[in-house]
């Protein structure tokens, strides 16, 4: 017994010289991860327009259904956006959401994003249910364009600087093969099996 109680003052001793683990919180906040996926943000042009256009590809892209979207025609009068239509009503169930990013990754302009926001705890059922007000950045805030990216850049590897081209065939698929003048509309492809049953591409001069 003797032993078990050295052992653990040796445990103790040994811990003593190190820093704490534990934050101050609320007071003292944690740098959140490169990959962490908060609260959704909706954001502006620099003109302040919303990015939004109210194309619902990210309510179409989200798996849990987490997103309701009803969209409204931009007029002369109302020009909200810079596309014809902006969204009206933009609700996220934080009850639903997964925080996968589909979202952000199916925008078109950039408009959504997953930020670095956790503090979503609430007592209501209702409460959890943000609306556009509480996701659109302010009108004379917003974000610069190379700071709309979310957790996407950690996620996902970059882009390659010059990736081949495909070449179309006829049927509208793609053989992995670089593109070409004829890919471009300078001359047609015909396609044709081979004795092994797999297309042979040939260039055709109009």
């Amino acid at each position: 017994m003797a032993s078990d109680i050295i052992k653990g003052l040796r445990t103790t001793l040994k811990e003593l010289g190190n820093k704490p683990t534990t934050v101050s919180y609320p007071e003292e906040h944690r740098a959140q991860a490169a990959r962490y996926r908060g609260r959704h943000v909706l954001h502006r042009y620099e003109n302040d327009m919303e990015r939004c256009v109210g194309c619902f590809l990210c309510a179409g892209a989200c798996p849990a259904d987490a997103i309701y979207i009803e969209a409204e025609q931009n007029t002369e009068e109302q020009q909200v956006s810079p596309g014809e239509r902006y969204a009206r009503v933009f609700d996220v169930n934080m009850l639903r959401c997964i925080f996968c990013g589909y979202c952000q990754q199916a925008c078109p302009t950039g408009a959504i994003t997953l930020e670095k926001e956790f503090e979503l705890a609430d007592y209501r059922a209702e409460d959890f249910i943000y609306h556009k007000a509480d996701l659109l950045e302010p009108a004379g805030s917003p974000s610069p364009d190379n700071a709309i990216t979310g957790s996407n850049t950690a996620w996902q590897p970059p882009a390659p600087a010059d990736p081949p081209l495909p070449i179309p065939s006829r049927q509208g698929a793609f053989d992995g093969s670089e593109a070409s003048a004829a890919a471009v509309g300078q001359a047609a492809l015909a396609v044709k099996p081979n004795a092994d049953s797999e297309p042979v591409h040939e260039s055709v001069e109009e």
